[in-house]
């Protein structure tokens, strides 16, 4: 005859120990997958930046202390977070989503879908020369993008950063050293006493 087993002891028992008999959290079934240049990239700014929700930074730190080898514990307070088992659920999620996963949608709701007009408008805003006086940056950082687009009377007032990056990175967009984002193979020069826009055809090539 099979003995039940109290809640609280069958999930104790589903927990791994330390030598030390601390409980551990669910790192060996369900690790975290290798990052792309372009994810920890995104992380790192993300982390690092003083202008994103609480919440986004603290789930960008708890992953980035993951991929330094620490435990779900560890990364939890790395993070300012009490819970490994929510670090746990937040790897999880990050395996299935990506980046998606550090600003979770709404409610929980289905994701936007943006048109090709739509997309097109988050393009023209990045091409855009920001001004300090309306814009409130000199260059453009996916935070002040997603500002400017939400409030723009012909804006996206739903738009999420993970949308814009994702839109700049298929447009053929790069971070650049002076923290703004530019188009592949699209440069200003002065010509006669003007900025002109110069497109380089082999590389717009490239990114068709």
């Amino acid at each position: 005859m099979g003995v039940a087993i109290p809640a609280k002891a069958e999930y104790a028992a589903n927990l791994s120990t330390n030598p030390g008999g601390s409980p551990m959290t669910r790192r060996q079934t369900d690790p975290l997958r290798p990052l792309t240049d372009d994810e920890r990239n995104w992380l790192v700014r993300v982390a690092r930046s003083q202008t994103e929700p609480a919440a986004h930074v603290a789930r960008a730190k708890a992953l980035l202390a993951i991929v330094d080898g620490e435990s779900y514990t560890d990364a939890a307070k790395a993070a300012g977070r009490r819970s490994g088992e929510a670090v746990s659920r937040l790897v999880s999620r990050f395996n299935r989503e990506g980046i998606a996963a550090v600003e979770p949608r709404h409610g929980g709701g289905p994701p936007i879908l943006y048109t090709e007009a739509e997309r097109e408008r988050i393009l023209s805003e990045a091409r855009r020369k920001p001004q300090c006086d309306t814009d409130g940056t000199a260059t453009w950082s996916l935070t002040a993008l997603r500002r400017a687009l939400r409030e723009a009377d012909d804006g996206l007032p739903g738009v999420s950063t993970h949308t814009i990056w994702k839109t700049l990175k298929e447009a053929g967009f790069d971070w650049q050293k002076n923290r703004s984002w530019c188009e592949t193979g699209v440069v200003e020069r002065k010509r006669g006493g003007e900025v002109v826009t110069v497109v380089d055809p082999d590389a717009q090539a490239k990114k068709s």
